[in-house]
């Protein structure tokens, strides 16, 4: 805005002043809109790769314990247990110790969206820092 004389009218100095804020506002909104979509692709991709690795992990996983209780339950048998006690208490321990895993991991991976940081950082700061321009000009 062109800088005021002393003889501009009032109501053209606020219209000018209101065309000027209308003009920041739109420009902050555009800001917000280009920062919260950087935000939510980072995101996404972030939670297309955990799915895809977790859906490939699941079919390993399955697999293996499989193998890991068959041997368990197979050490029970060589201890002197019957084959259906060897496989059921093999069944639980093996259950008990992956479910211990399962719980600290989810708990690591819920911290790690803790520590995301999905605040609008640069748009609350520009923000703050016109409506201080704003109060300044009034």
């Amino acid at each position: 805005m062109a800088r005021p004389s002393e003889n501009t009218p009032l109501a053209e100095l606020i219209g000018g002043l209101l065309n000027d804020v209308a003009g920041l506002l739109r420009k902050e909104i555009d800001l917000a809109k280009t920062e919260a979509s950087e935000k939510l692709s980072a995101a996404l991709s972030g939670i297309e790769i955990l799915l895809i690795g977790t859906i490939l992990a699941i079919g390993a996983i399955g697999v293996l314990l499989s193998a890991v209780v068959s041997g368990v339950a197979a050490l029970f048998v060589a201890q002197g247990f019957s084959e259906p006690t060897a496989s059921a208490l093999a069944s639980i321990i093996v259950s008990v110790v992956i479910g211990l895993i399962a719980w600290i991991m989810v708990r690591r991976g819920l911290a790690s969206f803790r520590r995301s940081n999905l605040t609008l950082a640069r748009t609350t700061t520009s923000l703050r820092r016109d409506v201080q321009i704003v109060k300044d000009k009034l």
